[in-house]
């Protein structure tokens, strides 16, 4: 049995690319017959997104490559940036601005990974909409 599935790939720079990649990602995932249905896992997606970007470039200091795959059961969102040390899970205190990232994209993904790279680490998410075709596919 062949497995269908369908991606997209871009590179966001350092400079301005978390916003530019929340829209990006919602162009893509437009493109998917169960997100009108879904708006709610459309926002977890793009939220995981922004918080995977803002590590990449916030603490590798490091452009972020971003691959969206739909395998007809998941949406997985991976990101890739330079540095090959793995994020850690921080308990931030009250009022810190950071620190939540990773604990955020725990709680949004229906399963998470992480892999350390010769160049780099790639961090990955998978979302599974309730109301997904699960045959594969658009």
């Amino acid at each position: 049995m062949a497995v269908k599935a369908m991606g997209w790939v871009h590179t966001f720079p350092v400079s301005g690319g978390v916003r530019a990649a929340r829209q990006w990602t919602r162009e893509r995932l437009e493109s998917l017959p169960w997100t009108a249905a879904e708006p709610e896992t459309v926002d977890d997606i793009v939220l995981a997104v922004s918080e995977l970007l803002t590590n990449a470039h916030m603490h590798a200091h490091s452009d972020a490559h971003l691959v969206l795959t739909w395998d007809g059961d998941c949406l997985h969102v991976s990101v890739h940036d330079d540095d090959p040390t793995l994020p850690r899970q921080r308990d931030p205190k009250a009022g810190e601005e950071s620190g939540r990232g990773m604990g955020i994209v725990r709680e949004l993904a229906d399963d998470w990974g992480m892999t350390c790279q010769r160049h780099g680490k790639t961090v990955a998410a998978c979302f599974r909409p309730a109301h997904a075709d699960r045959r594969g596919g658009s």
